[in-house]
This record gives structure tokens, sequence and C-alpha cells, in this order.
């Protein structure tokens, strides 16, 4: 009796295969991961047994809190913003965290009010407030249903973001049919007639297993390494999955028009208000907002926009685009939002602080890591698991000086203003450096960095020495006129040796 191969397919992509040659050593081994890799109970996981070789020098798990994050959004705006502790124990908002900031002239009655009226309880909550005034709200569906049914405080609660004579934007990620559909069955979109001084516009994005079938298609491609480059270029296409990256990043910029060039307030839903609204409110703040484009920056984004905001991690993520019996539950939201980051950093690769591998990076860790950053479906389930007391927080480990280095962009050139990705066919790309990673070598690309990273180190070194000798020379002119040996400078001339040739 022989042993045999054990092929695993990974969920950041990789295949591996085993070759055992024993067959009692074969079975368990194939038993250990088949075990290993179906584990129901989240304390069971990897981040409860793991113990951190490093000094945890900055706690990840308080980095981010709503309290320091909009801290100076409520202190400069005091008329304008609060935050409220309305749902601390998660009764209102199940998948909401326990703070959340919402208009100063709304009261708690008025929240509960307009999170009975929307689905999940999801009700509308500050994302972001744009240096115009102009601010992004997020949500999810109101459950208006068959009979277009209103709620007054959900209506007081969206307008009280309007200035006087203000208009907004209701942007609405799903098809027109779609939200038709769900009118039907209890859910909706707002009323215009209720809801006067907005404008729904529908920007579709494909939703859930749909993104999971296009990735699929797109990394079955990748590993065909046979396919001539017609076919392969043929298979890219019909994947979808570029056109699933121009769909996303056309509505993060139309998100992101309407806030900057109309300073106009947008309120983002589809019908849970997670995955689509998620991902387009993060990519416009990516777009509008240069601090997002920093390391720490895009840590709080992720924490704020996705974690704090009640995106199923586990849920989501249960499944990779190998596995069967894949379902609507499952969906690489997350990593389209990556994907689609990286493509602007491919446009303005000195706008950001980091490079992609940073963001390789994240993906990997919400598949599968050792910290307990991604575990949990919100802020009420990683409270019940303790996850702060009993994991290390994945933040604790990045924002550690050695480990940053690594991640960080030698091109960097920090960019305070808007910047506006072209959604053009030839502007996009395969993100190469994560789906053919295991396919093509990546050794040239690496090396280029390090030699991009050694001449902007080399040129740092130069600047600093210029800078030493531009000083020395100046102490040493100073010393020369005090001597008499020069004479004094006139305002924009340098000193002359006059004093000599008069002596």
């Amino acid at each position: 009796m022989q042993g045999g191969s054990l092929i695993i397919k990974c969920k950041d992509f990789r295949i591996i295969q085993l070759d055992i040659s024993n067959p009692d050593k074969f079975l368990k081994v194939a038993t250990t991961v088949e075990n290993l890799s179906s584990l129901d109970e989240p304390t069971k996981l990897y981040p409860f047994f793991y113990r951190p070789m490093f000094p945890i020098l900055e706690d990840g798990w308080t980095a981010f809190r709503p309290e320091t994050e909009y801290s100076q959004l409520v202190t400069s705006q005091a008329d304008e913003w609060r935050i409220s502790y309305i749902n601390k124990d998660f009764s209102v908002c199940a998948t909401y965290p326990s703070a959340v900031v919402v208009p100063k002239s709304v009261d708690d009655d008025t929240i509960i009010a307009a999170a009975n009226f929307r689905e999940g309880g999801r009700f509308p909550v500050l994302s972001y407030r744009h240096d115009t005034g102009s601010v992004l709200m997020r949500s999810s569906q109101p459950m208006t249903g068959p009979s277009s049914k209103r709620c007054k405080e959900d209506e007081r609660l969206i307008n009280s973001v309007l200035g006087p004579g203000k208009r907004g934007y209701i942007i609405d990620t799903r098809t027109q049919t779609l939200a038709q559909t769900a009118k039907s069955r209890g859910g909706g979109f707002e009323v215009e007639m209720y809801y006067p001084q907005w404008r729904r516009i529908n920007k579709p994005i494909d939703r859930h297993q749909g993104l999971l079938d296009s990735l699929a298609k797109l990394v079955e491609a990748c590993n065909d390494t046979t396919a001539s480059t017609d076919k392969w270029l043929s298979r890219l296409e019909s994947s979808n999955w570029m056109s699933h990256i121009k769909d996303t990043l056309n509505c993060a910029c139309l998100v992101a028009q309407c806030l900057d060039q109309e300073g106009a307030s947008v309120l983002v839903h589809g019908s849970e208000g997670l995955d689509a609204t998620l991902l387009v409110t993060s990519l416009a703040q990516v777009i509008l907002n240069p601090d997002c484009r920093t390391v720490r920056g895009l840590e709080a984004l992720v924490e704020r926009e996705w974690l704090q905001a009640g995106y199923p991690f586990p849920i989501r993520h249960r499944k990779s685009c190998y596995s069967t019996g894949r379902t609507k539950a499952h969906a690489p939201t997350f990593l389209l939002f990556l994907d689609c980051v990286g493509q602007i950093h491919q446009q303005f690769p000195c706008s950001f602080e980091f490079r992609t591998s940073f963001l390789i990076m994240l993906f990997e860790h919400s598949y599968c890591s050792q910290f307990g950053t991604f575990l949990g479906t919100c802020e009420a389930e990683r409270a019940g698991m303790k996850l702060a007391e009993q994991t290390v927080s994945l933040w604790s480990y990045l924002n550690r000086p050695d480990i940053l280095q690594s991640f960080l962009n030698p091109m960097y050139d920090p960019n305070n203003r808007v910047i506006w990705p072209s959604v053009a066919p030839m502007s996009l790309s395969l993100w190469s450096e994560l789906f053919l990673r295991w396919v093509v070598d990546q050794t040239p690309q690496q090396k280029a960095w390090e030699t991009i990273t050694s001449l902007r180190e080399k040129d740092k070194e130069l600047r600093l020495k210029a800078t030493r000798l531009r000083r020395q020379l100046a102490d040493l002119e100073k010393e020369a006129v005090e001597a008499g040996i020069l004479v004094p400078a006139s305002a924009g001339a340098p000193p002359t040796s006059e004093a000599v040739a008069d002596a």
C-alpha cells in the first residue's frame, strides 16, 4: 500500500502539493488538515493560541476608537456633530459599534425610530466630513415596502445634515430593478416626495456570489500557464473582475465628485448597507482624503469603515475562490476594495505612503491570521469573544518601526490634493503582484523596489550632506567677514574679497 499526493488550495491563491509515501502518515496529515481547515468554534482558531515574540508598543485594539478618530470633528464642529452611545449595548443595531457619530441636532429617540425603519437597524451615520463641509453618510435600505411607508424621524435625521437651500444625493448601489424588487418584499428606497432635498441615483455594483464566481474564473485563468496570450486575455475579460473594478471606481468617483466639486452631501446604501456600501464609502475617502493614503490612515479606514461598521469577515471569507458550495454569503468584497486601492496606487505611485505589498498583507490577514483583528462579524461579537484580552491586534504588529519600514513607499511625496483615478480600460490592469505571484517570478520587481529604495536613501544622504556643507560654508564666510578677509554681503549678493585687495 502506498501513500499519495495531497493538494492544498489556499485562500491566498497558493496551491501546495505534499507527496507523502507512507500511507499512515498520508492519512494522518490529510485528516489533520481537513479538521483544522473546518473549525467551527472561533476560540479554537490560532489567534487564541498565538503568543507574540515581540513587545507590544501600542495596543491596536484601542488605537482607532471613534472618540479618537472623530475628536477633531466633534470639537471643531461642536454645533453640528456628536458621538452617540445609544447603541452601547448593541440593542439599537446589532452590527453597529457602541459609539457612532450623528448630527447634534438629532436626539436619541429620533435615532431609535430611524433605526427601526432601516434594514437591520443600520440607520444613517457619519462616514466622512469633507473640507467643503459636505458629509458622506451610509446606512441600509429603508423599509418602505409596497405601500411606500414613511418615517418622519428618518427624514429628519437625513435632512439635518443639509444646510438651508442645500441638496444632497442618495447613491443606491443596486439597479433600479433590484431596488423595486426589494420594495415589493418589504425593503425599498427613499420616496422622492418625502425626501425632496435629495436626488436618488442608481449606480449598481455586482454583489456577493457574482464577485466570488468572477474571482474564481480570474484565478483559474491566472493559474493556467499553458494558455496562449489570446486565450488568456479572453479568459481575463470573461471573468468580469476588471469590470467590477471599473464599476466600483466609477461609483466611488461619483460620490467623491458630489462631495468635492458640488459641495453636496451624500448618503450611500444598497440593501444591507454592508458590502457595496462600505466598498464605495471607503474608496471615496481614499480619493478625497490624503490621510487615508498613509499607513496609519489606511489602517484607521479599514478599522472604521469595515471592522467597526460590521462587515462580517468570518462569513464572507469562509470560502475561497477554490471552494465548492459557495453561497451568496461568501464574497471577496474586501479584496475588491484593496484591488481598487491598488489601481489608484498604480496611477498615483508617489501619493501613497505604503507600497502595494501592504495591501497584499491586509488581504492575507483578512482571510487567515495569527492576529484577532479580523475575527468576529461585528463589535458585539468581538466583545463577546473578548478578543482584546485574549488575542493580539494586527495593528500592534504592523505599527512597530521595524515592521512598518518594510511596507513604506520610497517614492512617497505627500500629496494633499484630491486624486482622480481614470477608469478608462487602458488605465486599469491586472494586479499581477497579487494574482500572478505564485505563477510568475516576482524577483525582478522586488529587486527594482530595492534599487529604488537604495537610490532614495542615497539621495537623502546627499541632500543632508549638501545641507551640512552649506551650513559650514555660511559659518566660514561669517568668520571671514569678522576677520576682515571678506566684505559683508549686500542684500542678495555673496561676500567678496575686496577688503583683502584694498589692503
